[in-house]
Protein backbone atom coordinates (compact mmCIF):
# COMPACT_ATOMS: atom_id res chain seq x y z
CA UNK A 1 0.00 0.00 0.00
CA UNK A 2 1.18 3.37 -0.56
CA UNK A 3 3.50 4.99 2.57
CA UNK A 4 1.84 7.98 4.84
CA UNK A 5 0.45 11.06 2.94
CA UNK A 6 1.70 9.48 -1.06
CA UNK A 7 -1.39 8.98 -3.27
CA UNK A 8 -3.19 5.66 -3.95
CA UNK A 9 -1.86 5.17 -7.59
CA UNK A 10 -3.76 2.84 -9.62
CA UNK A 11 -2.37 1.79 -12.73
CA UNK A 12 -4.33 0.12 -16.36
CA UNK A 13 -3.09 -0.66 -19.75
CA UNK A 14 -5.95 1.00 -20.61
CA UNK A 15 -7.28 4.66 -19.00
CA UNK A 16 -10.84 5.79 -20.51
CA UNK A 17 -11.93 9.04 -19.29
CA UNK A 18 -15.96 9.39 -20.19
CA UNK A 19 -18.73 7.35 -19.92
CA UNK A 20 -20.90 8.46 -22.96
CA UNK A 21 -21.20 6.06 -25.67
CA UNK A 22 -17.86 6.26 -26.64
CA UNK A 23 -16.20 5.42 -23.52
CA UNK A 24 -18.48 3.02 -22.89
CA UNK A 25 -17.96 1.04 -26.31
CA UNK A 26 -14.06 1.75 -25.97
CA UNK A 27 -14.31 -0.27 -22.73
CA UNK A 28 -15.91 -2.98 -24.11
CA UNK A 29 -13.76 -3.34 -26.88
CA UNK A 30 -10.69 -3.19 -24.42
CA UNK A 31 -11.76 -5.39 -22.52
CA UNK A 32 -12.40 -8.12 -24.78
CA UNK A 33 -8.96 -7.89 -25.89
CA UNK A 34 -7.91 -8.51 -22.44
CA UNK A 35 -6.08 -4.91 -21.72
CA UNK A 36 -7.80 -5.02 -18.00
CA UNK A 37 -9.14 -1.12 -19.20
CA UNK A 38 -10.08 1.18 -16.08
CA UNK A 39 -13.19 4.14 -17.07
CA UNK A 40 -14.05 7.09 -15.29
CA UNK A 41 -17.04 8.08 -15.57
CA UNK A 42 -16.80 11.68 -15.09
CA UNK A 43 -19.71 14.69 -13.83
CA UNK A 44 -22.33 12.78 -16.16
CA UNK A 45 -22.12 9.08 -15.99
CA UNK A 46 -23.75 7.82 -19.70
CA UNK A 47 -23.66 11.67 -20.94
CA UNK A 48 -25.45 13.67 -22.55
CA UNK A 49 -28.06 11.13 -24.01
CA UNK A 50 -29.22 10.84 -19.88
CA UNK A 51 -30.93 14.30 -20.32
CA UNK A 52 -32.79 12.89 -23.47
CA UNK A 53 -36.14 11.03 -23.78
CA UNK A 54 -36.81 9.27 -26.88
CA UNK A 55 -34.00 7.49 -29.09
CA UNK A 56 -35.76 6.61 -32.72
CA UNK A 57 -32.06 6.41 -34.35
CA UNK A 58 -30.74 3.85 -31.85
CA UNK A 59 -29.45 0.62 -34.26
CA UNK A 60 -31.82 -2.78 -32.93
CA UNK A 61 -34.47 -0.13 -30.88
CA UNK A 62 -37.54 1.36 -32.02
CA UNK A 63 -37.33 3.67 -29.46
CA UNK A 64 -35.34 3.59 -26.14
CA UNK A 65 -35.45 6.43 -23.58
CA UNK A 66 -31.38 8.17 -23.45
CA UNK A 67 -31.05 7.10 -19.64
CA UNK A 68 -32.10 3.85 -20.22
CA UNK A 69 -29.86 3.27 -23.13
CA UNK A 70 -27.18 4.07 -21.38
CA UNK A 71 -27.92 2.32 -18.25
CA UNK A 72 -27.52 -1.22 -20.51
CA UNK A 73 -24.46 0.17 -21.63
CA UNK A 74 -23.30 0.71 -18.10
CA UNK A 75 -23.88 -2.32 -17.19
CA UNK A 76 -22.41 -4.13 -19.97
CA UNK A 77 -19.49 -2.81 -19.17
CA UNK A 78 -19.51 -3.89 -15.86
CA UNK A 79 -20.24 -7.34 -17.35
CA UNK A 80 -16.58 -6.92 -19.13
CA UNK A 81 -15.17 -6.62 -16.09
CA UNK A 82 -14.07 -3.29 -16.38
CA UNK A 83 -13.04 -1.32 -13.50
CA UNK A 84 -15.39 1.86 -13.66
CA UNK A 85 -14.58 4.53 -11.00
CA UNK A 86 -16.95 7.01 -10.39
CA UNK A 87 -14.38 10.10 -10.14
CA UNK A 88 -14.21 13.29 -11.71
CA UNK A 89 -10.37 13.88 -13.33
CA UNK A 90 -9.27 17.32 -12.51
CA UNK A 91 -5.76 17.54 -13.62
CA UNK A 92 -3.64 15.49 -16.62
CA UNK A 93 -0.06 15.05 -17.32
CA UNK A 94 0.69 13.87 -21.05
CA UNK A 95 4.25 14.20 -21.15
CA UNK A 96 5.57 11.71 -18.72
CA UNK A 97 4.93 7.84 -19.23
CA UNK A 98 2.10 5.92 -18.51
CA UNK A 99 -0.09 8.73 -18.69
CA UNK A 100 -1.23 10.73 -15.09
CA UNK A 101 -4.79 11.53 -14.65
CA UNK A 102 -5.76 12.89 -11.24
CA UNK A 103 -9.22 12.63 -9.62
CA UNK A 104 -11.19 14.83 -7.88
CA UNK A 105 -10.72 12.16 -5.05
CA UNK A 106 -7.28 12.43 -5.06
CA UNK A 107 -6.48 9.31 -6.60
CA UNK A 108 -4.06 9.23 -9.07
CA UNK A 109 -5.00 7.07 -12.29
CA UNK A 110 -2.37 5.94 -14.97
CA UNK A 111 -2.25 4.09 -17.98
CA UNK A 112 -0.22 3.26 -20.83
CA UNK A 113 -2.48 4.05 -23.42
CA UNK A 114 -5.26 7.45 -22.99
CA UNK A 115 -8.72 7.45 -24.48
CA UNK A 116 -10.27 10.85 -24.32
CA UNK A 117 -14.26 10.36 -24.14
CA UNK A 118 -15.12 13.26 -22.34
CA UNK A 119 -17.74 14.88 -25.14
CA UNK A 120 -19.45 18.09 -25.44
CA UNK A 121 -22.13 20.03 -24.50
CA UNK A 122 -24.64 22.08 -26.15
CA UNK A 123 -24.59 25.82 -25.76
CA UNK A 124 -28.25 26.73 -24.49
CA UNK A 125 -30.18 30.46 -24.25
CA UNK A 126 -30.23 30.10 -20.33
CA UNK A 127 -33.83 30.53 -19.78
CA UNK A 128 -35.61 29.05 -17.04
CA UNK A 129 -38.54 28.14 -19.39
CA UNK A 130 -36.07 26.14 -21.64
CA UNK A 131 -35.05 23.97 -19.12
CA UNK A 132 -37.99 23.34 -18.17
CA UNK A 133 -39.69 21.91 -21.57
CA UNK A 134 -36.08 20.46 -22.61
CA UNK A 135 -36.77 17.23 -23.64
CA UNK A 136 -40.31 18.25 -24.30
CA UNK A 137 -39.77 20.68 -27.49
CA UNK A 138 -36.64 22.09 -26.76
CA UNK A 139 -33.75 20.37 -28.21
CA UNK A 140 -30.38 21.08 -29.40
CA UNK A 141 -30.34 18.51 -32.22
CA UNK A 142 -32.40 18.08 -35.23
CA UNK A 143 -30.95 15.40 -36.67
CA UNK A 144 -32.05 13.59 -33.02
CA UNK A 145 -35.24 14.78 -32.87
CA UNK A 146 -36.61 16.24 -36.29
CA UNK A 147 -38.77 13.13 -36.71
CA UNK A 148 -41.60 13.64 -33.92
CA UNK A 149 -42.25 17.17 -35.89
CA UNK A 150 -43.12 16.03 -39.34
CA UNK A 151 -46.28 18.55 -40.51
CA UNK A 152 -45.91 20.45 -37.26
CA UNK A 153 -44.39 23.57 -37.17
CA UNK A 154 -41.40 24.50 -35.18
CA UNK A 155 -38.37 27.07 -35.20
CA UNK A 156 -34.24 27.41 -35.20
CA UNK A 157 -32.11 30.06 -32.86
CA UNK A 158 -28.89 30.54 -34.41
CA UNK A 159 -26.88 32.01 -37.29
CA UNK A 160 -24.03 30.16 -38.15
CA UNK A 161 -23.70 26.90 -40.31
CA UNK A 162 -25.36 24.75 -37.43
CA UNK A 163 -28.11 26.65 -37.45
CA UNK A 164 -28.48 26.93 -40.85
CA UNK A 165 -28.54 22.72 -41.41
CA UNK A 166 -30.52 22.18 -38.81
CA UNK A 167 -33.35 25.02 -40.51
CA UNK A 168 -32.75 23.10 -43.89
CA UNK A 169 -32.64 19.34 -42.28
CA UNK A 170 -36.11 20.23 -40.16
CA UNK A 171 -37.82 21.00 -43.79
CA UNK A 172 -37.60 17.05 -44.57
CA UNK A 173 -40.51 16.65 -41.93
CA UNK A 174 -42.00 19.81 -40.40
CA UNK A 175 -44.92 22.25 -42.41
CA UNK A 176 -42.84 25.15 -41.93
CA UNK A 177 -39.76 26.46 -40.00
CA UNK A 178 -38.67 29.54 -38.36
CA UNK A 179 -34.72 30.54 -38.09
CA UNK A 180 -34.69 33.19 -35.58
CA UNK A 181 -31.68 35.56 -35.63
CA UNK A 182 -30.73 38.33 -33.68
CA UNK A 183 -29.12 39.98 -35.96
CA UNK A 184 -29.66 41.09 -39.33
CA UNK A 185 -27.13 38.45 -41.57
CA UNK A 186 -26.15 35.29 -40.86
CA UNK A 187 -22.70 34.16 -40.26
CA UNK A 188 -23.33 30.89 -42.29
CA UNK A 189 -21.37 30.73 -45.59
CA UNK A 190 -22.36 31.79 -48.91
CA UNK A 191 -23.95 28.34 -50.03
CA UNK A 192 -25.54 27.10 -47.21
CA UNK A 193 -26.99 31.24 -46.91
CA UNK A 194 -28.20 30.18 -50.66
CA UNK A 195 -30.26 26.91 -49.48
CA UNK A 196 -31.50 28.02 -47.01
CA UNK A 197 -33.33 31.68 -49.00
CA UNK A 198 -34.47 29.42 -51.50
CA UNK A 199 -36.24 26.98 -48.99
CA UNK A 200 -40.22 27.92 -49.66
CA UNK A 201 -40.84 26.41 -46.01
CA UNK A 202 -38.28 28.48 -44.06
CA UNK A 203 -39.00 32.00 -43.02
CA UNK A 204 -36.28 34.52 -41.28
CA UNK A 205 -36.73 36.27 -37.98
CA UNK A 206 -34.25 38.99 -37.95
CA UNK A 207 -33.08 41.16 -34.86
CA UNK A 208 -35.12 39.22 -32.79
CA UNK A 209 -34.06 36.98 -29.62
CA UNK A 210 -36.12 34.50 -27.75
CA UNK A 211 -36.95 35.82 -24.24
CA UNK A 212 -39.72 32.97 -23.07
CA UNK A 213 -40.32 29.51 -24.23
CA UNK A 214 -43.80 29.21 -23.73
CA UNK A 215 -46.13 25.56 -23.39
CA UNK A 216 -48.85 24.82 -21.70
CA UNK A 217 -46.78 21.76 -19.44
CA UNK A 218 -47.23 19.08 -21.82
CA UNK A 219 -45.70 20.79 -24.44
CA UNK A 220 -44.07 23.64 -26.27
CA UNK A 221 -46.81 25.52 -27.44
CA UNK A 222 -44.90 29.15 -28.85
CA UNK A 223 -42.27 31.49 -28.11
CA UNK A 224 -42.07 35.19 -27.04
CA UNK A 225 -39.70 37.23 -28.89
CA UNK A 226 -37.68 40.34 -27.89
CA UNK A 227 -36.88 42.52 -31.00
CA UNK A 228 -33.23 43.13 -30.72
CA UNK A 229 -33.31 46.65 -32.07
CA UNK A 230 -36.51 48.26 -30.56
CA UNK A 231 -37.38 45.89 -27.30
CA UNK A 232 -40.99 45.38 -28.90
CA UNK A 233 -42.20 41.87 -27.95
CA UNK A 234 -43.77 39.68 -29.61
CA UNK A 235 -45.52 35.67 -29.63
CA UNK A 236 -44.43 33.44 -32.29
CA UNK A 237 -46.88 29.99 -32.19
CA UNK A 238 -44.84 26.79 -32.16
CA UNK A 239 -44.11 23.68 -31.45
CA UNK A 240 -40.87 22.90 -31.31
CA UNK A 241 -37.58 24.85 -30.68
CA UNK A 242 -34.19 23.86 -31.87
CA UNK A 243 -31.07 25.80 -30.02
CA UNK A 244 -28.28 25.35 -32.78
CA UNK A 245 -25.44 28.26 -31.16
CA UNK A 246 -22.95 26.08 -30.93
CA UNK A 247 -21.27 23.18 -28.37
CA UNK A 248 -18.44 23.15 -26.45
CA UNK A 249 -16.04 20.04 -26.42
CA UNK A 250 -15.53 18.95 -22.62
CA UNK A 251 -11.35 19.75 -23.49
CA UNK A 252 -10.03 22.30 -20.97
CA UNK A 253 -8.18 19.61 -19.11
CA UNK A 254 -6.03 18.75 -22.23
CA UNK A 255 -5.31 22.36 -23.05
CA UNK A 256 -1.97 22.74 -24.14
CA UNK A 257 -0.86 19.29 -23.99
CA UNK A 258 -3.06 18.18 -27.25
CA UNK A 259 -3.35 19.82 -30.69
CA UNK A 260 -7.22 21.25 -30.84
CA UNK A 261 -8.88 23.32 -33.27
CA UNK A 262 -10.13 26.86 -32.47
CA UNK A 263 -13.27 25.83 -30.93
CA UNK A 264 -11.51 23.25 -28.76
CA UNK A 265 -12.00 20.38 -30.19
CA UNK A 266 -9.41 17.19 -30.20
CA UNK A 267 -7.18 17.36 -33.51
CA UNK A 268 -7.01 13.89 -34.54
CA UNK A 269 -5.16 11.72 -37.11
CA UNK A 270 -7.81 11.93 -40.72
CA UNK A 271 -9.31 8.12 -40.42
CA UNK A 272 -8.06 7.99 -36.74
CA UNK A 273 -8.83 8.30 -33.62
CA UNK A 274 -4.84 9.01 -32.91
CA UNK A 275 -4.33 12.58 -30.84
CA UNK A 276 -1.20 14.61 -31.28
CA UNK A 277 0.38 12.59 -28.74
CA UNK A 278 1.49 9.45 -29.58
CA UNK A 279 -1.12 6.97 -27.22
CA UNK A 280 -3.70 9.23 -26.72
CA UNK A 281 -6.91 9.00 -28.27
CA UNK A 282 -9.89 11.25 -28.66
CA UNK A 283 -13.75 9.73 -29.41
CA UNK A 284 -17.01 11.01 -29.90
CA UNK A 285 -18.22 14.43 -29.55
CA UNK A 286 -14.80 15.57 -27.99
CA UNK A 287 -13.06 15.38 -31.84
CA UNK A 288 -16.51 15.10 -33.80
CA UNK A 289 -18.04 18.49 -34.28
CA UNK A 290 -19.75 17.55 -37.68
CA UNK A 291 -22.32 14.52 -36.46
CA UNK A 292 -22.37 14.65 -32.89
CA UNK A 293 -24.20 10.92 -33.07
CA UNK A 294 -24.27 8.19 -30.07
CA UNK A 295 -23.85 5.75 -33.08
CA UNK A 296 -21.13 7.34 -34.32
CA UNK A 297 -19.49 8.22 -31.05
CA UNK A 298 -19.91 4.06 -30.51
CA UNK A 299 -18.29 3.78 -33.77
CA UNK A 300 -15.19 6.26 -32.67
CA UNK A 301 -14.91 4.64 -29.32
CA UNK A 302 -14.56 0.70 -31.07
CA UNK A 303 -11.51 2.07 -33.11
CA UNK A 304 -9.77 4.15 -30.15
CA UNK A 305 -9.98 1.04 -28.28
CA UNK A 306 -8.37 -1.18 -31.33
CA UNK A 307 -5.97 1.47 -32.15
CA UNK A 308 -4.82 1.41 -27.94
CA UNK A 309 -4.15 -2.21 -28.27
CA UNK A 310 -2.02 -1.91 -31.83
CA UNK A 311 -0.35 0.86 -30.66
CA UNK A 312 0.49 -1.25 -26.97
CA UNK A 313 1.93 -4.46 -28.86
CA UNK A 314 3.26 -2.13 -31.12
CA UNK A 315 5.19 -0.26 -28.53
CA UNK A 316 5.92 -3.52 -26.52
CA UNK A 317 4.83 -1.69 -24.10
CA UNK A 318 4.13 -4.74 -20.36
CA UNK A 319 2.57 -3.05 -17.36
CA UNK A 320 3.98 -4.02 -14.47
CA UNK A 321 0.84 -4.64 -13.11
CA UNK A 322 -1.88 -5.34 -16.01
CA UNK A 323 -4.73 -3.30 -14.84
CA UNK A 324 -3.76 -3.96 -11.48
CA UNK A 325 -3.52 -1.31 -8.46
CA UNK A 326 0.34 -0.49 -8.14
CA UNK A 327 1.94 0.92 -5.04
CA UNK A 328 3.23 3.57 -7.40
CA UNK A 329 4.51 6.66 -6.59
CA UNK A 330 3.85 9.70 -8.88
Amino acid sequence: MPGAGAPDVRHSKVLIIGSGPAGYTAAVYAARAALAPRLIEGPQPGGQLTITTEVENWPGDESVLGPDLMARMGEQVRNAGVDVASDVIVEVDLTRAPFLAVGDSGTHYTGDALIVATGASARWLGLASESIYRGRGVSACATCDGFFYRDRVCAVVGGGNTAVEEALYLTNFAQKVYLIHRRDTLRADRTNQARLFANPKIEMIWNAEVAEVLGDGGGVTGLALRDTQSGAMSQLAVHGLFVAIGHDPATALFKGQLHMDGEGYILVTPGSTAASVPGVFAAGDVQDKLFRQAVTSAGMGCMAALEAERYLAGHNIQSAVDGAEADLLV
